[in-house]
């Protein structure tokens, strides 16, 4: 038996078949997907239901779907299948109140809060973090430190390990970075990624005009403990190295580990070494005051973090309204 469904197609499709030249897997791009982390658990959910699919996977980044089902089933079965579920997701989301995503038939579904509830959550270790950053700046500056750690830091100093220092800083400096933001913004628009280009642009941007007007607000003197063998110029408080790395490289191994999920830990362990590496680095060379790297990452998470939820909320907003203005019975299979 090789059960297939025909094949249907119109404006506005819900599901599109985008591999489906492997017997029993394929791949659907199901419109409404995309960012939306609540509509990812219900039809993983609603998926692992049923007998026919051996295994389902979705991911809110890219708007795909990865099934795996019996043999014996058309890939257009499976697509009306989805098309099944994407309009009881739709038509749950109309009648149910805003604060669950979904409770429909509860003996086969789970309540799950619209990720708006989900953000309200990460939002205090982000909180808690700027605090501490803060609060250690405040500290460094009350009992003068700034001398004695920077002092202390000199004493590390090698050939080899200023070679290395200067390589790490590089990696902060404007041109390396305006370079990576073009690559990589890039890479965004030619992927389709609209808003993620334009949260990066946002987000890059912001951090370097903010960093710039802090700059003139304190003008702050750069240390003069020792001679730097790297030139400096312009004010010292906050670290624009650190403030405008934990942003960039931030945002981007954001998105790398929401591309790929089974890889998250690594990345955003990789992610925060850079950007520490970098604050230390400036350190080391001693053309920044601790309190100016401190400061610089509290500055940058906030903002971070601000730019990302922003882009989350928006692309969810989108992404909700445009399912439910979608006709009722609308596929493409290709």
């Amino acid at each position: 038996m090789n059960t297939d469904f025909g094949n249907l197609s119109g404006e506005n499709p819900l599901i599109r078949a985008i591999h489906t030249s492997i017997k029993g897997r394929a791949r659907y791009k199901v419109s409404g997907l995309h960012y939306s982390q609540a509509f990812k658990k219900y039809l993983e959910l609603r998926l692992s239901k049923e007998e026919i699919i051996v295994q389902a996977s979705a991911n809110h980044v890219t708007g795909n779907v990865l099934v795996l089902f019996q043999p014996d089933f058309s890939p257009n079965a499976i697509a009306w299948l989805l098309q099944n579920i994407v309009l009881d997701y739709k038509r749950a989301r109309k009648q149910l109140p805003p604060t669950t995503a979904f409770n429909v038939s509860k003996s086969i579904y789970e309540t799950v809060e619209i990720p708006i509830n989900q953000w309200r959550s990460q939002l205090i270790p982000v909180a808690a973090a700027s605090s501490s950053l803060a609060f250690g700046t405040a500290l460094l500056h009350r009992y003068g430190l700034d001398t004695s750690l920077l002092l202390a830091i000199q004493k590390l100093h090698t050939p080899l390990l200023d070679r290395l220092m200067v390589g790490i800083t590089s990696l902060g400096e404007p041109p390396l970075l305006l370079l990576n933001c073009l690559a990589w913004e890039a890479m965004l628009l030619y992927r389709h990624r609209q808003a993620q280009a334009t949260t990066f642009s946002i987000a890059a941007v912001g951090a370097m005009s903010l960093n710039y007007l802090l700059k003139e607000l304190f003008v702050r003197a750069r240390p003069a403990l020792w001679d730097h063998i790297i030139n400096v110029n312009h004010y010292s408080f906050p670290s624009g190295h650190a403030m405008v790395s934990i942003v960039i490289y931030g945002c981007m191994g954001y998105t790398l580990s929401e591309e790929f999920p089974q890889w998250r830990s690594q990345i955003l362990t990789l992610t925060v070494i850079l950007i520490l590496a970098i604050g230390f680095s400036r350190l080391y060379l001693g053309v920044h005051w601790p309190t100016d790297v401190i400061a610089g990452y509290a500055v940058g998470l906030v903002w971070l973090s601000a730019c990302i939820i922003n882009e989350y909320l928006l692309v969810e907003n989108r992404q909700t309204s445009q399912a439910q203005d979608l006709p009722e019975n609308k596929i493409l299979i290709t």
